[in-house]
């Protein structure tokens, strides 16, 4: 189902909880919503749906990714960008890292580690960021 999005930044500063299989519909939201929004929208965390569990989508450009429980566990290349986001407006500076690693369980719910860098990189930290209530 296509969801509202959240612009509610009381909301979306409230850090996410763990995601499990219950949460089925959530991930489903997330695909329709991401849908959507493609043509201004390139990843969406859940809370920016209105569920505070820690599930990502990310526009792979090929393909949307769903990544729940993501933690990055590597990051190296440091620089400054500017961001936008669908829950907010304008655009904002942040520090990101060029590269990633992260380690997440995929939409079958099986445990996934994999490197990421340049852009799919920046849209993941940015998701990420999301979950821990981290608004930029």
């Amino acid at each position: 189902m296509i969801r509202e999005i959240v612009r509610d930044e009381m909301f979306l500063s409230q850090p996410s909880v763990a995601a499990g299989k219950e949460d089925q519909q959530i991930i489903e939201d997330l695909e329709d919503t991401l849908g959507a929004n493609a043509s201004g929208c390139v990843g969406m965390a859940a809370n920016m749906i209105g569920y505070k569990k820690r599930i990502i989508i990310v526009s792979m450009g090929f393909a949307n990714v769903i990544m729940i429980n993501p933690i990055i566990r590597k990051k190296t290349g440091e620089y400054e960008t500017e961001e936008g986001c669908l829950s907010l407006s304008g655009v904002r500076k942040t520090k990101r890292y060029r590269e990633i690693e992260v380690e997440y369980l995929d939409k079958s719910f099986k445990k996934q580690k994999q490197k990421f860098s340049g852009y799919v990189a920046q849209i993941i930290q940015h998701e990420c960021d999301h979950l821990e209530g981290i608004i930029i």
